[in-house]
């Protein structure tokens, strides 16, 4: 497959250096892309820069995943207003591991082909280069002209965005610069790739790379649109905030729903960038789409794609199942499979009781349901409501208002899952 041609008609290329299609058609090719391991999980506003990679490993070319464990601890100011935290040494050997084997999930990282991916930390080249020496060596041949007509610089400086620009980000463009000339010298690496706000920086790398090692030295430069919602706003946010890969920071569940939840315009975009099915496979969920749209096919088939990618077959069928404990028909044995994390999530923002196993185990529905706790207003509401087949306790219809609770219906040994009605429903925890 041509790189170039797959980026295009998926939509995932905002600028190209000349000459990079070109270099590229010569045979295997190497490139990066810098990953910012401030956390101990990528999100997926990482997700169009990873996939990046996954379609060049794809195509034949050999990936190469940056995490800056360096640049890490200075921090980037490109789209940012204020300078962050440093992070310890410690914590960014914990991100960069975290970080690798969710990449295992995008990459081949273990095979003995040529284009086997490689992970790289810039800590390991950075940790011993002294400060003298990087004067020296590599600050002569930037300019702080050059420097400072960046974009993301400019707007720091002249106080458009945050209180100004501290000289350790300002040196942030000049390292990542070093990192792509040290990749070009040690890896062979002659393009760097990244989102459209890099551009500058990756611009800089490559203009370090001319001036040091000469004319000839021949290194480019591709970045992709930074992906936003159907309304312009930033992609990957939801009111409780990022979208993680991390299933202990997003459930699986979680997570298909995100992508199960947009828009039509947006999911003829994000099944193009985010998923590794065929022009002509997307073409035709597009047009059943479009002639359906009320059967939300793209969103199930990204939600699939993108939630087996990332997490497993088995937590896209359980994010399935739990679904439909919500919004289709499930039963007592659907509920009682669900994981702890997923029953959570399902629930997650319906109102909840807390009760003592003594409360619980052995009381009356009515008794535990509607005085103990408050799911129905009276009892004499509830009475009514059993009697015409209104309350369920764990997907199933409860024929008897005064039954006894008893040990065997708590899910995952704690958990009791009240229905009034079609869509109110109540989980209370028993202590």
């Amino acid at each position: 497959m041509n790189f170039v041609e797959e980026l295009k008609w998926r939509g995932m290329i905002h600028q190209m250096m000349p000459g990079t299609e070109e270099m590229l058609s010569q045979g295997m090719a190497t490139a990066y892309v810098g990953i910012d391991p401030t956390a101990d999980s990528l999100h997926i506003g990482h997700l169009c820069g990873v996939m990046m990679l996954r379609h060049f490993q794809r195509c034949g070319h050999k990936p190469l995943a940056l995490v800056g464990g360096a640049t890490g601890m200075i921090g980037d100011p490109s789209g940012k207003s204020a300078e962050r935290n440093l992070l310890t040494e410690d914590v960014l050997r914990h991100n960069v591991a975290c970080i690798k084997a969710q990449l295992a999930h995008f990459l081949d990282f273990d095979s003995d082909a040529p284009n086997a991916a490689e992970l790289v930390n810039n800590y390991d080249w950075m940790k011993n280069y002294s400060f003298l020496d990087f004067a020296r060596e590599i600050g002569k041949h930037i300019t702080v002209n050059y420097m400072m007509a960046k974009e993301s610089v400019k707007r720091r400086i002249n106080g458009e965005a945050g209180d100004g620009l501290s000289f350790t980000e300002f040196t942030y463009q000049l390292l990542q610069g070093y990192d792509f000339l040290h990749l070009y010298q040690e890896k062979g690496c002659r393009l760097q790739m990244g989102g459209a706000d890099q551009w500058g920086n990756i611009t800089t790398g490559t203009e370090l790379i001319r001036r040091k090692l000469g004319a000839d030295a021949d290194a480019y430069a591709l970045t992709c649109p930074l992906i936003t919602k159907a309304d312009g706003k930033k992609f990957g946010k939801t009111e409780q905030g990022n979208v993680w890969l991390d299933p202990q920071r997003t459930t699986p569940y979680k997570f298909y729903q995100f992508w199960l939840n947009v828009g039509d315009e947006e999911a003829e975009r994000y099944i193009k960038i985010f998923t590794s099915l065929p022009k002509d496979e997307i073409d035709a969920l597009i047009a059943e789409h479009r002639a359906d749209p009320g059967r939300r096919v793209l969103q199930k088939r990204l939600g699939e794609e993108v939630t087996c990618m990332v997490h497993s077959r088995a937590d896209y069928e359980m994010a399935v199942e739990a679904s439909n404990i919500l919004f289709g028909k499930a039963t007592k044995e659907s509920l009682q499979r669900l994981d702890e994390a997923t029953l959570l999530s399902v629930f997650d923002g319906v109102p909840r009781f807390t009760v003592g196993r003594s409360q619980a185990i052995g009381a009356k529905a009515v008794d535990l349901f509607a005085e103990t706790t408050q799911c129905f207003a009276s009892k004499g509401e509830m009475r009514k409501l059993v009697q015409g087949g209104g309350v369920s306790l764990n997907k199933e219809k409860l024929a008897q208002f005064d039954r006894p609770i008893e040990e065997a219906d708590l899910i995952a040994g704690k958990y009791l899952l009240v229905q009034r009605g079609k869509k109110n429903y109540y989980l209370i925890t028993v202590n």
